[in-house]
């Protein structure tokens, strides 16, 4: 067996569940300053309670697989974007406390949670698209360790990623609000995942026409033949998906803008995939040249294979038991 392979499937699937999950549930705090009632905020966030906390097992998982099985991506990543990583936690630590006080603070603080849990979404989901962007840019590798320069994420690519990120989990969040509530917080939803889309539209167009121009690997990966003919369905189908969802409100669909967008989600995370495979650490770096021993890659395999479906288990169930609307009366705090 391909061990370095297996484990890289491991890793891409955690962070495809951690994006798609805890995407919208990001995407309800970059929502939240276009909504003024509290009663609508805390509909909101209600619609997330039961299952916030487990979407963030999967980044868990990932960060600690990757540590794991590819010691040498890990230590070139953290090194290369200590910055972003750190603030991105930071961020996280502020909106996972701002999630539990804002529901039991006195009256008078409650803007001061709101706007923490606010705040901690939209740089949270920024420092995750940097850290995306910055991948995609690569990263300078000398005797195995990162010689590049503390502050070389900070380019006008790894930022536009941050930007294209918070407007991404914000179509996700608007899309799972459509799905859970009602009235007019469902219709305010509809009008603002129609404003997303079409920004969603011009970032997907500029990433095309960025990436290929800046950097040449990826102009060759997609646009030589025969690629151009075997990858065209990506970026087809994701023009489909783009049409659904802008045509959601005027058939008044419940469910499908949701699995619209989980559909964008999962065909830029492919379309990532392809542009940098099979470079863990791009340029020069492969899966293989990372990966960790076969004994040790062997030996986490073995925990892997039981932790993994006890995740997908609690996962199941919670979303399940969940599934319905939210109701306006029913608080989970």
């Amino acid at each position: 067996m391909d061990l370095a392979m297996i484990w890289f499937g491991i890793i891409v699937f955690a962070t495809l569940m951690y994006i798609v999950m805890d995407g919208f549930d990001l995407g309800i705090g970059i929502l939240m300053p276009f909504v003024s009632y509290r009663e609508e905020r805390d509909l909101m966030v209600n619609s997330v309670a039961p299952v916030w906390d487990g979407n963030e097992t999967w980044l868990v998982l990932g960060g600690a697989a990757l540590f794991g099985a590819f010691p040498l991506a890990y230590a070139v990543i953290v090194d290369a974007l200590t910055i972003p990583l750190t603030l991105m936690l930071v961020a996280l630590i502020f909106r996972g406390v701002a999630f539990e006080f804002r529901f039991k603070a006195l009256p008078g603080h409650h803007g001061f949670w709101d706007t923490a849990f606010m705040a901690g979404s939209i740089f949270a989901t920024f420092f995750q698209g940097v850290t995306v962007g910055a991948v995609i840019e690569g990263f300078p590798v000398e005797g195995r360790a990162f010689a590049g320069g503390g502050l070389d994420w900070l380019a006008p690519f790894p930022i536009f990623c941050g930007v294209g990120l918070v407007i991404a989990y914000g179509l996700l969040g608007a899309t799972w609000l459509i799905m859970k509530t009602e009235h007019q917080l469902q219709l305010r939803m509809y009008h603002l995942s129609r404003r997303l889309v079409a920004l969603m539209a011009l970032c997907i167009a500029i990433v095309s026409v960025w990436t290929p121009l800046a950097y040449p690997g990826i102009a060759d990966r997609w646009f030589s033949m025969p690629n151009l003919f075997a990858l065209s369905p990506v970026p087809l189908f994701t023009a489909f998906c783009l049409l659904r969802l802008w045509r959601a409100r005027p058939e008044h669909a419940h469910h499908r803008p949701f699995l619209m967008a989980l559909c964008i989600t999962l065909l830029g995370f492919i379309g990532l995939g392809i542009s940098i495979w099979p470079h863990i650490i791009p340029p020069s770096i492969t899966i293989w040249q990372a990966a960790s021993p076969q004994q040790s890659l062997q030996f986490m395999l073995v925990g892997a294979v039981f932790i993994i479906p006890v995740i997908l288990m609690y996962t199941y169930w919670s979303y399940r038991v969940f599934s319905g609307k939210v109701n306006p009366d029913e608080a989970y705090h």
